[in-house]
């Protein structure tokens, strides 16, 4: 499972590029296939990293809403970019891709975590994505 892994990985920096140039994230998306397409030293942005920037995408007001609801002591626009990117693409697998076991999605961000972030946020990562885990059929329903 290293291109998903990879994939994770590349849609995340797709969403926190685009938090940080404040540019729609399919915009980031674009571009990044674009560069790849014409640099030879760009790697391919792999199909399951489209679906999931893409999917972020059509649901991102609501998981917006989902973290800032469920987020203790943060609000969204207080919260480090990274944890936030990590956060909103980790709600979107979780609760909006079937496919991928839950246990899967919770480890992979909180590896994200640890590799892009502070020492406090993998356990901060997991405790909001663990209390979206437990909410899910509620949450599917609401959407």
């Amino acid at each position: 499972m290293a291109a998903r892994n990879t994939a994770r990985k590349r849609a995340f920096q797709i969403i926190f590029e685009g938090d940080q140039r404040g540019a729609e994230v399919l915009t980031v998306l674009a571009d990044w296939i674009r560069h790849a397409r014409s640099d030879t030293r760009q790697p391919p942005v792999s199909e399951y990293t489209m679906q999931l920037v893409e999917g972020y995408a059509e649901h991102a007001k609501r998981i917006d809403e989902l973290i800032g609801q469920y987020s203790v002591g943060w609000t969204l626009d207080r919260m480090p970019v990274v944890d936030r990117s990590i956060l909103r693409l980790g709600a979107y697998e979780l609760i909006w891709v079937d496919e991928t076991p839950d246990a899967v999605v919770l480890d992979e961000m909180v590896q994200l975590a640890k590799e892009f972030s502070t020492d406090e946020s993998p356990s901060f990562v997991n405790g909001l994505l663990g209390r979206l885990k437990e909410l899910k059929p509620s949450l599917r329903r609401e959407a």
